[in-house]
């Protein structure tokens, strides 16, 4: 019987997209993003997976996979964001982690009043 050798690599990158789109933006970006494959990055890069990324169950992500996120991946793809999904324990990171200068929609979770108005008159939310 013959055996054939097929990478993931080996398929079109129309199929790629195809099977990628069935992942979770962010964890498409986090796992394949940046990991020295120009074919893979700039597949990655594609509005598909750069214009929503929901942060909502942040609390299931580890601080290195956010830290890789806020320093690495959302400077590079900020321009292409348009909506953004958080909740309370990534907000302030993830925001201040760049300029999204086309981003048209902004959904929070878990966030009370007293935060959300912490951070949205200006009083909490810094720049580092």
């Amino acid at each position: 019987m013959n055996q054939l050798d097929i990478h993931l690599l080996d398929l079109p990158n129309e199929i790629l997209i195809i099977i990628l789109k069935k992942l979770d933006n962010v964890d498409v970006l986090y796992s394949l993003f940046g990991i020295n494959n120009e074919r893979l990055d700039i597949l990655v890069q594609d509005d598909v997976f750069t214009n929503t990324l929901n942060f909502e169950r942040v609390s299931s992500i580890t601080d290195h996979k956010l830290d890789r996120f806020c320093t690495s991946i959302l400077p590079k793809i900020h321009r292409c964001l348009k909506k953004l999904i958080l909740e309370a324990a990534s907000m302030e990171r993830i925001l201040v982690a760049s300029d999204y200068p086309y981003l048209t929609s902004l959904e929070l979770f878990n966030c009370g009043q007293d935060t959300i108005f912490r951070y949205f008159t200006g009083k909490h939310l810094t720049c580092s």
